[in-house]
């Protein structure tokens, strides 16, 4: 019973003590609970407070990053446009000349277009021009020798040869075979001259021009071939060069076009070979123009010596006039001289003979007015001779000179 008792007593002891435990726990638990209640809230003030701090520092930060990111691009930015200033004013000068060449480049096509314009009218104008001489030059050879002869007198005066004087046209020479009348014949230095014939045709030629295929352009060539080795022949047989005396053994034949020959020499090159052996020279006006020139060179030197022998002559004309003026000099030398002698003789004879009896009056106080007796001296000058004037009809003389000089 006892056992009970202090088993109860000490079941109850602890029981309270464990009341008392837990609630003194209970307490303490509560009293935790408070303070972590209250540290929670300081701590989501601290947090509340370390955020807004926080987020002001990140925004002062960023605020400051953004002045010097600012800062740094401004300077950035002023370098880069100081180093890419002179770039800058290089790309305006470039542009400003792109421009200034564009301008000319527009005002030359302008231009161009406009000289390409003209010249297409002056081929136009120029190819009319032909068609009208081409027509003209059909109608007959009077047509042709009269272009021809015209053609023939425009390049001896472009040469410098004149008419009537260095050449002369449709001169009439009678000859066993009867009267023949040479186009032209040029005077050449030393009395000569060379016969000039421009009647040669062309009318194969021109076909040759108005041929619309090869077939018809080989006919006209073969026929002005036939056409030109057959002037050559007729001319050959007229022998120009026996009817004038100190004339060249040739006979120029003059085409009044350098392409009428081409077309000829190039179906026969040895065409001139042809005519050379037979004492023709083919010429055209460029040929004729230089042959011409050889002529009027000749004519300035053959000047050029006529003047020489008249300057050689005015020499010799000139030489004995001054012998006789040397002549006429010795004279007055010989005169000078004479006068000199005679002069001294005069002063020599004065001073002995008159003056020293009129000097006697000075001793015997003769009034003379203050005018004395003047002391005459002889002169001595010495006579310069002239040796180097002699000829044949006068000789060396000497001529009276009154210093060195």
């Amino acid at each position: 019973m006892n056992g009970m008792l202090i088993l109860a007593i000490v079941l109850a002891l602890v029981a309270g003590v464990a009341i008392a435990w837990a609630l003194k726990e209970r307490l303490r638990a509560a009293t935790a609970e408070a303070r972590i209640g209250m540290l929670q809230e300081q701590g989501d003030l601290v947090r509340t407070q370390l955020t807004q701090s926080a987020a002001n520092v990140a925004e002062e930060i960023l605020r400051k990053n953004d002045e010097v990111v600012r800062g740094r691009e401004q300077l950035a930015q002023a370098r880069l446009e100081a180093q890419l200033k002179p770039v800058a004013d290089t790309l305006l000068k470039f542009q400003e000349q792109v421009t200034a060449v564009e301008k000319q480049r527009a005002e030359e096509t302008g231009g161009l277009k406009e000289q390409i314009a003209q010249m297409l009218q002056a081929a136009t104008a120029t190819q009319d021009e032909a068609r009208k001489l081409s027509s003209a030059l059909r109608r007959g050879a009077g047509v042709q020798g009269r272009w021809g002869e015209q053609t023939l007198r425009n390049v001896l005066e472009a040469a410098g040869l004149s008419n009537r004087y260095d050449f002369d046209e449709q001169t009439s020479t009678d000859t066993e075979e009867g009267r023949r009348r040479p186009d032209v014949t040029v005077r050449l230095p030393g009395g000569a001259l060379f016969v000039i014939d421009a009647k040669c045709s062309l009318n194969a030629f021109l076909e040759i021009q108005e041929a619309v295929d090869d077939f018809g352009r080989d006919a006209a060539g073969i026929r002005h071939v036939q056409s030109v080795r057959s002037h050559i022949s007729g001319l050959s047989a007229k022998a120009y060069w026996d009817q004038f005396d100190a004339s060249p053994d040739f006979v120029a034949m003059f085409v009044p076009l350098d392409s009428a020959l081409a077309a000829a020499l190039d179906r026969e090159p040895n065409l001139m070979n042809e005519a050379m052996d037979k004492r023709v020279v083919i010429v055209t006006p460029s040929t004729l123009f230089a042959l011409c020139k050889a002529v009027v060179y000749g004519w300035r030197v053959e000047e050029q010596a006529a003047n020489a022998q008249k300057i050689a002559e005015l020499g010799r004309e000139l030489y004995k006039r001054i012998a006789v003026m040397g002549g006429h000099a010795n004279s007055v030398g010989k005169a000078l001289e004479a006068a000199v002698s005679r002069y001294n003789q005069f002063v020599g004879s004065l001073e002995t003979q008159v003056l020293t009896q009129a000097r006697r009056f000075e001793d015997l106080k003769v009034e003379h007015q203050g005018k004395a007796v003047e002391t005459l001296e002889p002169l001595e000058s010495a006579i310069r001779p002239l040796a180097k004037l002699s000829s044949a009809e006068t000789p060396p003389v000497r001529l009276v000179a009154g210093d060195e000089g």
